[in-house]
């Protein structure tokens, strides 16, 4: 009973196979056993929307549907006895037999994972993007093989135009984070010396009125209480400014500035942070310096807000011309959920700098708990000697 199933199952496929096109044996053989199922196969293959080509062991073209006739700009008949290679161009790299051109191991794969991409070539010689997949079945001992294709020259074109859409939106970004950069200079540099200066013209002036001594006790206590505010003023100008732009980045480069950063993430978050770097492998310039700062200083922030860590450790050294970064905590650890979220704002901003310099961003959660920030920049054109 098994065998009378195969023998059943192995000619239906042939009859889808071969179609009845042309006059082959293992057509008429068909035929004479099983007329009406025959024909029933045979309008199936015809009314398919998608093209059928079927090719023999020398990869001549012994079936070819009408939607495949249509698809090459060329009839039925013209297509059976030509080489499958007359319409059909392999996937570049492609070595071997037919059969392996439609593997997508090779990871040439396309929308469904049975199929693999090449590139079709119509009557006149156009070539167009195709995709398709392949079943061999047997008659005796003769392989034939069908392969079912689809254009997919809109899709190209769809792909294409997101791309180019991608590629567009990416230099807008980078250019409004170069706009916002300079902008933060700006701001910072004014806070610093134009109010900074005036806060500490103010301080000197009340210091040499205490030191006069005139005035009453109550003067005396007003002026101490102006003092303090004084102080508390500059303080949180100091602050902003270099969260705007440290000082410590134009002064003495992206080594002091990431310490800095450091410093001020331990005061504020009272999380103790580890800094493993070396000040020769960060002379870098100002635009590269820059980015990896804000990388820096956005991973901290997400640490601060989100984690619930207890330890931070950050790790920057060069190798092979890139630099690769890695940050880590001991907290709740990151969720695959979280990082696609539309308000994760501080992680696109994260991804986008890194892309713009051609690198490359892992995140992930730890085991034990935690999360892993890999991110691999080259180095090519932003080294300082």
């Amino acid at each position: 009973m098994k065998n009378k199933h195969r023998a059943g199952r192995g000619w239906v496929a042939g009859t889808l196979a071969l179609g009845f096109f042309g006059g082959s044996w293992f057509a008429r053989q068909e035929r004479r056993a099983n007329p009406r199922l025959a024909t029933h196969g045979a309008d199936i293959v015809n009314n398919a929307s998608e093209a059928i080509i079927t090719v023999n062991r020398d990869g001549r073209i012994v079936l070819a549907n009408p939607a495949a006739a249509r698809m090459f700009l060329a009839r039925a008949e013209q297509m059976q006895g030509e080489q499958l290679t007359r319409f059909l161009h392999p996937p570049a790299g492609t070595k071997g037999a037919l059969p392996t051109w439609f593997r997508t191991a090779s990871g040439r794969a396309g929308r469904r994972g049975t199929d693999a991409a090449a590139t079709g070539v119509r009557a006149t010689g156009q070539m167009f993007p195709i995709e398709g997949s392949i079943s061999t079945s047997w008659r005796g001992r003769e392989p034939l093989h069908t392969i079912i294709l689809r254009d997919v020259t809109e899709r190209h074109l769809v792909h294409q135009k997101l791309q180019r859409s991608r590629d567009q939106l990416r230099q807008l970004s980078a250019a409004l984070q170069t706009i916002r950069e300079e902008e933060r200079t700006y701001i910072a540099r004014e806070l610093h010396d134009d109010l900074g200066q005036i806060l500490a013209s103010l301080r000197m002036d009340l210091t040499l009125l205490q030191k006069d001594g005139t005035g009453t006790a109550e003067a005396r206590r007003l002026m101490a209480g102006m003092e303090s505010n004084l102080l508390t003023a500059i303080a949180s100008l100091r602050r902003i400014a270099t969260n705007l732009r440290p000082r410590a980045l134009d002064e003495g480069g992206l080594y002091f500035a990431l310490q800095g950063l450091r410093d001020d993430f331990v005061e504020r978050h009272a999380i103790p942070a580890t800094l493993f770097a070396d000040e020769a492998e960060l002379r870098l310039d100002d635009a590269a310096s820059t980015a990896i700062f804000r990388i820096v200083q956005e991973a901290l922030t997400n640490i601060a807000r989100h984690a619930n860590a207890s330890h931070v450790t950050m790790n920057l050294y060069r190798l092979n011309g890139e630099l690769l970064i890695q940050i880590r905590d001991d907290g709740r650890g990151i969720k695959a959920e979280d990082m696609e979220k539309a308000e994760s704002l501080g992680l696109i901003g994260m991804r986008e700098r890194v892309w713009a310099m051609n690198g490359d961003i892992t995140i992930s959660s730890e085991e034990p708990p935690g999360t892993r920030i890999d991110i691999v920049l080259p180095l090519a054109g932003h080294i300082v000697e």
